[in-house]
């Protein structure tokens, strides 16, 4: 999916970008990132156009979503809390 067709699901969902990041609890860096590719992944693609779907059928996506408690992912590489980018002395 292109990022603008990604935008307009969002949009469909009543969602801008970054409302759609905080809904499923990633980082709105992490999805504004793929502008630059002009390309969504696939997992990504699939929820936005779902969320575009069931808020025009009148479906509450953000009740569904609740009810399965997401887990904001973990940081990952040298911006985790207590991992520097050096290496461990011995």
């Amino acid at each position: 999916m292109t990022y603008n067709e990604f935008k307009r699901q969002a949009g469909k969902a009543g969602l801008s970008v970054r409302e759609f990041a905080e809904t499923i609890k990633l980082t709105p860096n992490s999805v504004t990132n793929y502008a630059k590719r002009n390309e969504v992944p696939t997992h990504l693609a699939i929820i936005v156009t779902l969320m575009g779907e069931m808020a025009e059928h009148g479906l509450d996506f953000k009740k569904a979503l609740g009810r399965i408690g997401i887990e904001p992912n973990k940081p990952r590489g040298a911006r985790q809390f207590g991992r520097s980018s050096e290496p461990a002395s011995t």
